[in-house]
């Protein structure tokens, strides 16, 4: 059995390898990727493994992105930190997914389960991405600023960036509030069609980009409205994936 695994932590890849040979000796691990641009490149090189590890946090964005750009047909166990719409949207389509840390009991339990029923249920990646984008439609903020409590609908957001480890919200009117969320977490709750994590600061709506402009080494620099004083440049490595967001490729 031929076994891809899809994680950016070098650690957490190293552990899950290990524990999987473990576990069943006769499993190939085929490679092991970081990186939405990565996975995308590989796939077009290589055929599909028999089945997928796929950590929903890669270095250059969520994993969700994938299903975007590619029909994966083989079954995939998602490994998450914490992502509760991840979880029920998985549930409900009875995609498999190990809760981190993982140790060697979680992980036993899905590799029997994906021997158990992985001939006989093929799943649409597709809509397991839409049921959790329809959720992250719905989504609300909850904010608190001194004795006062507002929300925010996820739909009046324009884009999130963290400054002084301190991450905001800026709606469509440009205020600015400090949420409870890093951009990690935002990665997984905001609707991938809509939002995309442009650098390692922002993330942004596609309905506050004001202007583009190329910029050095196939950079993207964004104008935004609301207007932000920070610099908002779409980094060299998210550049080719930034550009297929733009045009809704698969989407």
């Amino acid at each position: 059995m031929k076994v891809l695994i899809i994680e950016d932590e070098i650690m957490a890849a190293r552990r899950l390898k290990n524990l999987v040979t473990k576990i069943n000796p006769d499993i190939e691990i085929v490679d092991q990727l970081d990186s939405i641009e990565g996975v995308l490149n590989w796939f077009q090189e290589n055929e599909l493994p028999d089945l997928i590890f796929m950590d929903i946090h890669l270095a250059d964005g969520s994993s969700f992105e994938i299903f975007n750009h590619v029909n994966i047909e083989k079954p995939v166990i998602f490994t998450t930190a914490y992502d509760v719409y991840a979880i029920q949207a998985f549930q409900v389509n009875a995609v498999d997914y190990i809760l981190k840390p993982i140790n060697e009991d979680k992980l036993k339990a899905a590799l029997e389960k994906y021997l158990k029923f992985h001939k006989k249920t093929k799943i649409n990646y597709q809509k397991v991405v839409q049921s959790l984008q329809t959720s992250s439609d719905e989504k609300r903020f909850l904010i608190r600023l001194g004795h006062s409590i507002r929300l925010v609908e996820m739909k009046d957001v324009s884009y999130f960036y963290t400054k002084d480890k301190i991450t905001f919200l800026v709606n469509n009117a440009g205020k600015r509030y400090p949420i409870d969320y890093s951009l990690e977490k935002l990665e997984d709750i905001v609707n991938a069609k809509k939002f995309f994590r442009i650098n390692r600061q922002f993330i942004i709506n596609i309905d506050a980009i004001k202007e583009m402009i190329s910029y050095s080494k196939s950079r993207v620099k964004i104008e935004l409205n609301p207007s932000c004083d920070l610099e908002t440049i779409v980094s060299t490595e998210r550049s080719p994936v930034f550009k297929k967001w733009l045009l809704g490729d698969n989407v």
